[in-house]
């Protein structure tokens, strides 16, 4: 490996590789030491999510060589380390749309859930144990080498715009890593806002980000009393979910929110609850959501056992997600920005790589949801769906952040407005976005500027590997 000095790193403006500063952090210099810099790979891509992994798959299938880095021990992000219980729909209600490599990933889940019905691709349930395989599989038989337990720790930017190193931090300490081309796949555009690029967060005026969920699984579940039960969903009036929050038992449930799926015998995945003011930018604001998410996972086995014991009277809470559920933070402002006006219009696109069909699923912050709660229910009572075989493009431009060259963004990060990222933000739209992302950083290595990626080939590419792209 060849060395750097952290005379590159202190040379770093002010907020840029050490997260959002705040007003009254002190400053620290790091004392001038070589660090090992590996220069050995063509296309890095940091965050082993759906879109990383699909990211770096792609890359690699291309023969570029690919490193995936991964801060967590296992890959797959919101369904594997979050435990999130189901798939977002992959249809538009009439076909399949999110093909490739989205719909090979969706396939082997399925196929890891025997007691999922051949014809059912909306909603199915996860099994995050064999999700987790899954992912390894993908990445690793198209060739990418993957580092788990490996944080982004600083980035290094020229004055042009261009990434040249990244530090990473691990139990080998301080490790550089420099690379022709980045793809961020963090969820939270750290690679790309560290590097400087512009973004934007919540409503655009410092607040305002939809709850995170702490998703959780229930074991030892009466199979059959839960089939046959009311269904515990907050959007069916009958839901045992309203008694629970108006009998005060149990302060910790905030609301009726409580999606769930049977994802193995005796077995169901929840993601229910908010968490209001939780900014995955921030690890305080973290830590704590997950101290209480856990207390709040509690309290809904308790909850469920007293108020439908037919199914959850044994129950026990099995598990709760290593990884908080969070919907959204930065949004980078890319090249183009997806509005509510592409959404509403379904808009077509002579860049896109993938469509989306997902409704406007908005989750509201706190002082929005109790403020107006008439404006809440209407919006959620339809105004936000889309009819059958109806979906929008996403343009290849709102993955290139502006004023960076080598820097590809891909996942809920990428550019678009607040209330679109509702609908972008879910595994099969980044599953999608990641490929395209991987296969545009293959096609950039030459000039290792992603601004100057030939759309029409990009988009031949993707359709050649099966993507669904029809006509713009």
């Amino acid at each position: 490996m060849e060395k750097v000095t952290s005379d590159n790193i202190n040379k770093i403006r002010p907020g840029h590789g050490r997260g959002d500063s705040r007003a009254d952090a002190m400053t620290y210099s790091l004392p001038a030491r070589e660090i090992p810099c590996d220069a050995s790979y063509d296309v890095i891509v940091i965050g082993g999510g759906p879109s990383g992994c699909t990211a770096a798959a792609a890359a690699a299938r291309e023969g570029a060589k690919t490193l995936l880095i991964e801060a967590t021990g296992a890959l797959g992000g919101m369904g594997t380390g979050a435990l999130v219980p189901a798939w977002c729909p992959v249809s538009d209600q009439e076909q399949i749309i999110y093909r490739s490599l989205a719909l090979e990933v969706f396939e082997a889940s399925k196929a890891s859930s025997p007691h999922v019905p051949a014809d059912q691709v909306d909603w199915v349930p996860i099994n995050p144990e064999a999700l987790k395989r899954i992912y390894d599989d993908l990445v690793t038989r198209h060739g990418a080498d993957v580092l788990f337990h490996t944080m982004l720790a600083m980035v290094d930017r020229d004055g042009g715009g261009r990434v040249n190193t990244i530090v990473t931090s691990s139990k080998a300490g301080l490790t550089a890593f420099s690379a022709r081309v980045f793809v961020d796949c963090t969820g939270d555009a750290d690679l790309a806002a560290w590097a400087g690029a512009t973004f934007h967060k919540g409503d655009g005026k410092g607040g305002k980000l939809m709850p995170a969920t702490h998703c959780f699984m229930l074991s030892n579940v009466d199979d059959s009393a839960y089939r046959l039960g009311p269904q515990l969903h907050g959007n069916n009036s009958r839901s045992p979910m309203y008694a629970v929050v108006q009998s005060g038992k149990y302060p910790l449930i905030p609301d009726t929110h409580c999606c769930q799926n049977s994802i193995g015998p005796g077995t169901v995945g929840f993601n229910a609850g908010h968490l209001w003011g939780v900014d995955n930018t921030d690890p305080r604001s973290v830590s704590r959501a997950l101290m209480e998410g856990r207390k709040m996972a509690a309290q809904f086995r308790d909850a469920l056992a007293e108020f439908q014991p037919a199914a959850f009277g044994n129950a026990f809470l099995a598990a709760t997600g290593a990884l908080m559920g969070i919907r959204e933070t930065r949004r980078i402002a890319g090249t183009y920005e997806l509005t509510l006006d592409d959404y509403m219009a379904r808009r077509s696109f002579p860049d896109e790589i993938c469509r989306n069909s997902y409704f406007l699923d908005v989750h509201w912050a706190k002082e929005e949801a109790g403020a107006d709660p008439e404006k809440v229910k209407k919006w959620e009572e339809g105004a936000a769906y889309y009819g059958k075989g109806e979906s929008h493009g996403i343009p290849y431009r709102c993955l290139t952040p502006q004023g960076l060259i080598n820097v590809l963004v891909a996942g809920r990060s990428i550019s678009c407005s607040q209330i679109v990222q509702g609908s972008i933000r879910t595994m099969p739209t980044c599953l999608a976005m990641g490929e395209a992302a991987g296969l545009a950083a293959a096609l950039a290595l030459p000039g290792a500027d992603v601004h100057a990626v030939d759309v029409a080939e990009l988009r031949s590419r993707l359709k050649a590997y099966g993507a669904f792209l029809p006509p713009a």
